[in-house]
């Protein structure tokens, strides 16, 4: 029964990944695979209505600092043959900032989460959270290779 479930919400997955290559909106997109990954993450995590509701919003929380880092971390990088060495260094010393702000983050979200769930419920959910992501990219490459099955039959 959880093997279907798990069929039916990645087949739901791929309907929404054909929806994204028809409408490229990043918002839209990124709130689709949102809702994947709550519907996942709550499903596997056997979280009750109760637990759900405390859980959510730490969770959330968490994810939208994660990804305010990450921005700043992916910002532009200029021509790295072109700048000296003190501009280097001052890039290491923010990524290793980003790094430190990161793991105060993760070790937050832990200490929040475990007046929610047990510390064996964090540890699987750090596994989720994996075996999602992977999923997601193997269902994108997928479809990108059909795309480009498809264009090279019809030429």
């Amino acid at each position: 029964m959880r093997n279907l479930q798990l069929i039916l919400l990645f087949c739901f997955g791929l309907g929404f990944l054909n929806i994204y290559a028809q409408n490229p909106n990043k918002e839209e997109h990124r709130e689709r695979i949102k809702s994947l990954k709550t519907a996942f993450i709550t499903q596997e995590l056997n979280l009750n209505k109760e637990k759900a509701q405390q859980f959510w919003p730490i969770y959330n929380e968490y994810e939208s600092k994660v990804h305010e880092l990450r921005k700043r971390e992916h910002r532009d990088l200029p021509n790295l043959e072109c700048i000296n060495e003190t501009d280097a260094e001052e890039m290491l010393s923010e990524f290793v900032e980003l790094e430190k702000q990161d793991y105060v983050l993760k070790r937050e979200l832990f200490n929040d989460l475990k007046e929610i769930i047990s510390a064996q419920d964090i540890i699987k959910l750090q596994k989720l959270e994996e075996e999602f992501h992977k999923k997601l990219i193997r269902e994108y490459r997928a479809r990108k290779e059909k795309e480009e099955q498809r264009k090279r039959e019809e030429e």
